[in-house]
């Protein structure tokens, strides 16, 4: 038996899982979109729970990991570069399904323009960060890698100043102190979600230093 085929196939699953799981990454940031442009509330419903279990997948991806990363003590990078980045890719996760549960749950109206525009940012962070990922088995696209990275990086600002915007317009023009409560609690879980991109991006690009 050859050594290196043996190990081989251990060192790649990481990437496999990776993979799986920035992608259920996007998917769930397409799926916030679809929450906040969809008027009904029974049909913003069906699709919270579809982010819901998405959620409990990339749970479970996660775990396998973590798992991956027990038994094996053959890894493509550092342990602690992959328990980083597994836990700041679900936590990307837990902060969109948290993002699309509270709309619902304070029946807020999700035209709002900071929900609309937190959307947005967020959908474009969790495509930046799949792309990236994706780039991390092999890494011989080094600009796709880090042209994603400064996306993810300049996305997170982008949130910030789109926070700072709607606390200023709730503030100004919300006069109901219940709605204010509310909607500020949403934009700073939203704003959270690209907050957890960008720790995910930290641990990319750490990897690359190392390994590209």
């Amino acid at each position: 038996m050859n050594i290196l085929k043996f190990f081989q196939p251990k060192d790649r699953i990481f990437f496999g899982l990776f993979e799986q799981v920035s992608d259920n990454v996007e998917k769930m940031g397409k799926k916030l979109r679809e929450v906040v442009t969809t008027p009904d509330f029974a049909e913003r419903q069906t699709i919270i729970n579809q982010i819901e279990q998405m959620e409990h997948d990339a749970d479970e991806l996660t775990h396998q990991i973590f798992l991956e990363l027990g038994k094996n003590f053959i890894t493509p990078f550092d342990r602690e570069d992959i328990h980083a980045l597994a836990s700041a890719i679900d936590d990307v996760a837990d902060y969109i399904h948290g993002s699309a549960k509270k709309i619902n749950f304070y029946k807020v109206d999700p035209s709002d323009f900071g929900i609309q525009k937190l959307a947005e940012v967020i959908e474009q962070g969790t495509v930046a960060l799949r792309v990236a990922v994706m780039e991390l088995r092999n890494m011989k696209n080094m600009v796709a890698i880090t042209n994603s990275l400064v996306k993810i990086n300049s996305l997170e600002n982008q949130a910030d100043d789109i926070y700072d915007l709607s606390i200023e317009r709730l503030f100004e023009t919300e006069p109901d102190a219940k709605e204010v409560i509310k909607k500020r609690e949403i934009y700073q879980v939203m704003e959270l979600v690209t907050d957890k991109c960008e720790d995910a991006s930290n641990v990319i690009e750490s990897i690359v230093v190392k390994y590209a």
